[in-house]
């Protein structure tokens, strides 16, 4: 009876492993439609992802700009990536220097906190764990309701300007041009078509043919006339895994989205005016627009995202920046403080208690009072 169960338990434990490896290798086969910028459609049954995204957008009042730089993997050789734009977009290459600098303007101030009492991780209360304190071009193809108004090549970019009547307009276009446009995908282009939105669709392919896509592309820089600042997110919604936005805002004053488009609370890790050196990429954004704003959000589900994010001057221009704080012990000469204290007390108490002790050993002892014999008792 007890090998009987013994195999039993072992045939359920093989099934457990097998679902599992089941659903991973089936993760990794299921092509990614959607990064936070756009649609990113792969070749064939390929995949690629998009597993970092970092945007900046500048808005003078007029005028738009977006810089976005991805990460991606995958094992697809190509893939065709669609961001929606409310007008007829300028598009040109941007500087990875950029990012760089916004990193360091933005980065949190680390101070040293000092408390008394032991923590998780001081002796003698040590758990064992320490603490955890960014090809050659194919060619033009024109399906009906689909006008190209711009094609140019930008470094490993080939780059489509493109207005179009309706979203199976534009998948017959995407597919005229080697790629497939995902149903889902089709459905949610909707609510831009109906707004007369237009696209840039680009080609993405490394400069090896044959070669995978994966790691750091060349930041895209969109320029756009604009009514207010948007940043398109509502393609985000097809996206199958927690999505996570990184946002940079360059304007006249502290920006704000003004909703959170079904996601969690926006955060802000960073808020103040910079003032970037004359001969950095920095410099030309920050020009009228010197007011920079950080943005953090996430979207555990991104089938509840229901809009684009569109920004909003704070109430106040209040600056803000993270700090990072590092708990040390306090201590004197090595010591820890709280047991030198704790010792001191100690001795001062082991004191007191001895010279108690000592001063009424040393009173005399009283014998009894003897009465006088011509007193009565």
């Amino acid at each position: 009876m007890i090998e009987f169960l013994r195999g039993r338990a072992r045939r359920r434990l093989l099934a457990v492993v097998l679902a599992l490896l089941t659903t991973q290798v089936g993760s990794l086969v299921a092509p990614a439609y959607a990064c936070g910028c756009g649609a990113m459609i792969p070749d064939t049954a390929r995949r690629v992802g998009v597993a970092r995204e970092v945007s900046v957008v500048r808005w003078d009042g007029g005028r738009e700009r977006i810089v976005m730089r991805l990460t991606v993997d995958g094992d697809s050789d190509r893939a065709a990536w669609i961001m929606p734009v409310p007008h007829r977009a300028d598009v040109r290459l941007g500087d990875p220097a950029l990012f760089d600098e916004l990193d360091a303007a933005t980065a949190p101030v680390h101070r040293t906190r000092y408390h008394f009492w032991p923590q998780d991780g001081d002796w003698p209360l040590v758990s064992g764990g320490g603490r955890d304190a960014g090809a050659p071009p194919p060619g033009v193809g024109r399906a009906p309701g689909v006008g190209v108004v711009g094609r140019q090549r930008l470094g490993p970019f080939d780059v489509a300007r493109l207005t179009a009547t309706d979203p199976d307009a534009l998948g017959d276009w995407l597919t005229a041009n080697g790629f497939s446009l995902p149903p889902r995908l089709s459905g949610a282009l909707q609510p831009y078509v109906e707004r007369r939105w237009e696209y840039v669709a680009i080609r993405l392919a490394p400069e090896t043919t044959g070669t995978a896509l994966q790691g750091t592309l060349d930041p895209l820089s969109l320029s756009f006339a604009a009514d207010e600042p948007v940043y398109p997110m509502r393609l985000s919604r097809l996206a199958r895994t927690p999505q996570s936005l990184g946002l940079y805002v360059l304007a006249a004053h502290r920006m704000e989205p003004t909703s959170r488009i079904g996601g969690s609370r926006p955060r802000v890790t960073f808020a103040g005016r910079i003032t970037p050196r004359r001969d950095s990429p920095l410099a030309e954004l920050t020009a009228g627009t010197p007011f920079l704003t950080a943005i953090g959000q996430e979207f555990p589900s991104p089938n509840l995202i229901d809009a684009d994010h569109t920004l909003r001057r704070a109430a106040t221009d209040a600056t803000f920046q993270q700090v990072i704080y590092e708990d040390r012990l306090r201590t004197l000469a090595g010591i820890p403080a709280w047991l030198l204290t704790l010792a001191g007390t100690l001795a001062a108490l082991t004191t007191a208690v001895a010279l108690f002790v000592v001063r009424h050993s040393r009173r005399p002892a009283t014998s009894p009072t003897t009465p006088h014999p011509n007193e009565v008792a």
